[in-house]
């Protein structure tokens, strides 16, 4: 899962950062904090999170611990897979 971080930052910078210069953000920034993504964009970030990585994310489980960063998606990610 070395690459989850890249293809999630890929799936964010293509669908929610508008302009030509990419922004940059660290594996620990709250997307959050830096209005990278609103409400809408969390449901869109969900759709591509069960659909790339075949899981499914409950709604107890629509945390900022588990969706706010890469690192925190990553970490879910694993949890989730070795469930």
């Amino acid at each position: 899962m070395a690459d989850v971080q890249t293809q999630v930052r890929a799936f964010i910078q293509d669908n929610f950062i508008m302009g030509a210069k990419a922004a940059e953000f660290g594996p620990t920034d709250s997307f959050l904090d830096l209005h990278l993504i609103d409400s809408t964009g969390f449901l869109e970030l969900i759709t591509y999170l069960e659909e790339t990585f075949a899981i499914v994310v409950k709604d107890e489980e629509m945390l900022p611990e588990n969706l706010d960063s890469l690192q925190a998606i990553e970490a879910y990610l694993a949890r989730k897979q070795a469930a």
